[in-house]
């Protein structure tokens, strides 16, 4: 019988691994076609192996943590962590921040988002003039530009379209740029019946750090 022998000529360390090839007897099921080798039941094979030096070994290293921080940036893009819970201020608890507590915050709600107006105490501070629109949700009296104690609510029924584009330009242009937002008040938070609302988005506010008060 003809010998087959498979050799590889790119070669840094031989070793010869040889394998056998199972006895079995030929049936008619088995013939052999005209002119085709019978390959012997023994082989040899050689193998190739390379040897990686030290300092490749660094490199590989490198590179897989190079690959690792990559990863885990796409995945930080592609999975934001999920946002803190937002706070929910009573009516009871928002009466509380009306500056008339010396070291205490000054807050204000305006279309159930309760906004810090600390740095503005001179407005918003015990006796200042616009003192009675804080530690409540004063949207309506926004919105009308009074101080009227009626319109000292967050109730915006019948107001006018006039009224309503100003509420947003001053709540847009005034409060959500000067001041931080810290909670909402239940009216933004739940609905009537004390459900959440699953319509619920809190406020974009990009350019402050907002208070961790959770």
């Amino acid at each position: 019988m003809a010998t087959v022998s498979h050799a590889f000529d790119q070669i840094t360390q031989d070793h010869t691994i040889s394998a056998r090839i199972p006895d079995g007897p030929q049936t008619q099921h088995q013939p052999h076609a005209a002119g085709r080798e019978v390959v012997d039941k023994s082989f040899r094979i050689k193998l190739v192996q390379t040897t990686i030096l030290p300092w490749q070994q660094r490199g590989i290293c490198v590179l897989f943590v190079v690959l690792c921080t990559t990863l885990a940036e796409d995945v930080k893009l592609k999975y934001k962590a999920s946002t803190k819970p937002v706070r929910l201020f009573t009516e009871e608890e928002l009466r509380r921040y009306d500056g008339s507590e010396e070291g205490q915050p000054i807050y204000m709600a305006i279309k159930g988002v309760v906004f810090d107006v600390t740095k503005g105490k001179e407005f918003y501070g015990k006796d200042a003039p616009y003192n009675a629109l804080v530690g409540k949700d004063s949207t309506r009296a926004v919105a009308k530009m009074s101080l009227d104690p009626e319109d000292l609510t967050s109730d915006t029924t019948g107001l006018t379209e006039e009224q309503l584009t100003s509420l947003d330009s001053v709540f847009e242009g005034t409060y959500k740029t000067k001041y931080p937002i810290v909670g909402y008040t239940a009216s933004r938070i739940l609905t009537e019946d004390g459900s959440p609302n699953k319509d619920f988005k809190p406020e974009d506010q990009p350019h402050f750090q907002i208070k961790d008060e959770f």
